[in-house]
């Protein structure tokens, strides 16, 4: 083998191990002079007939030419920066036990759901942290079937609601309706469930949209004089289509600040897809998935409870804190893009989104790394973005990254 070709291997090896790495121009001299010294010749004493894959593969290869990138090790968790040692093995006990029914509701939901894991991951921690989720998507990816998924393998009752242009207010909180020789009585609406589902939300007007919002904030719906508190937990999953511009409302600021989550729904992988075509809800009917219910209400109530006892330190506050300011800042590099930055609610949400992210994760302290998992889905709807960010054609996902880009623990 000639050195020439020797020299040439070595290089797509290294280009090949270090595809993110960049050769300096003097790293081709060092590569050859590391050959040189390996095998102790001069460019032309390579015997052709000498195996040399098998001494290059032996040999450590030269690196020292190349630029490393800018973090070249993930720096290691410092878990007693952030822990409490104060936690007791009782709730240590009770956080193992919640992260494995979560483990159990995914893999029941997985029957029917290809995929999606942040998906599922995300409408269970709205679950958790007893918050609403707005989930958006093009139509035909499964966005309303998961949510009933999850309202069957939590045993809870699961009621929904299609909204259209002509749907009343009365039709999803209920009326006083009066019966010849019973008088009048109070005729309940679907909202009346742990579960409701809020189908294409945006095609009804902010009338009938706002119907929802003592239910979402109070837990409890107005008919008549008369109020009626909401059956516990309640949850409203509402998803969005974001494709037509016609025949659709926009949602009031106010009601979307209520959804704890914004969460995108995408197109599955090719081979998610695959399996979906070959497996689908159309063939077979939803009892056929035979989901079971891996939990009940009451486990649900006893997790709302215990994500309060998750432990955040002082230093997971602050980097709250500083990324919420950060979409008010004025020097922020993107500052001009948005008009109104999140509100206080933003950082309530943070904080126990990132507590939920903890206990389904099995832990009872938050890491900062638990606040960057949730943040795009608290902040997604939150950031009110201006025409400039049009023009240089970013959304609130662009800002959010330079965000936690900017802003350290």
């Amino acid at each position: 083998m000639k050195y020439e070709e020797e020299l040439k291997k070595r290089i797509e090896l290294l280009e090949k191990k270090h595809k993110k790495h960049i050769f300096h121009s003097h790293a081709k001299n060092n590569i050859e002079a590391d050959i040189k010294k390996d095998f102790s010749m001069d460019s032309g004493d390579i015997n052709e007939d000498e195996d040399v894959s098998s001494k290059i593969s032996s040999k450590k290869l030269y690196v020292s030419s190349l630029t490393p990138p800018k973090e070249t090790k993930k720096s290691k968790i410092d878990y007693k920066k952030y822990s409490d040692d104060g936690a007791d093995d009782a709730l240590n006990s009770s956080i193992k036990k919640s992260s494995q029914l979560v483990t159990k509701i995914k893999d029941e939901i997985g029957k029917v759901i290809v995929g999606q894991e942040k998906v599922v991951d995300g409408l269970i921690r709205g679950l958790i942290c007893n918050g609403h989720v707005l989930l958006e998507g093009v139509p035909g990816i499964a966005k309303t079937l998961v949510i009933r998924a999850l309202g069957q393998v939590t045993g809870c009752s699961v009621k929904r609601v299609q909204f259209t242009v002509d749907l009343l207010p009365t039709d999803i909180t209920g009326i006083t309706s009066y019966t010849p020789g019973k008088g009048f009585e109070v005729v309940k609406g679907p909202i009346f469930a742990n579960f409701l589902i809020a189908d294409e939300i945006n095609r009804s007007p902010p009338k009938t949209q706002s119907a929802l919002l003592e239910a979402m904030q109070e837990k409890q719906v107005t008919i008549g004089k008369t109020s009626f508190v909401l059956p516990d937990p309640f949850f409203v999953m509402a998803t969005k289509n974001p494709l037509e511009n016609t025949g659709v409302y926009q949602l009031p600021e106010a009601q979307v600040d209520r959804f704890l989550f914004n969460i995108i729904m995408t197109y599955p992988s090719l081979d998610e897809e695959r399996k979906i075509m070959e497996d689908n809800i159309t063939l077979r009917k939803f009892d056929d998935f035979k989901l079971n219910a891996v939990i009940s209400p009451k486990d649900i109530l006893h997790m709302q409870e215990l994500v309060k006892k998750i432990y955040i330190g002082d230093h997971v506050k602050s980097y709250i804190l500083s990324i919420v300011e950060k979409t008010r800042d004025k020097n922020f590099k993107f500052a001009d893009c948005i008009s109104f930055g999140s509100s206080p609610r933003a950082s309530i949400a943070l904080f126990i989104a990132s507590k939920a992210r903890a206990l389904m994760s099995g832990r009872s302290f938050v890491l900062p790394e638990d606040v960057k998992e949730v943040c795009f889905d608290v902040l997604r709807h939150r950031i009110i973005l201006s025409y400039k960010a049009t023009i240089r054609g970013l959304n609130s996902e662009d800002i959010i990254k330079e965000i936690l880009d900017e802003v350290h623990v």
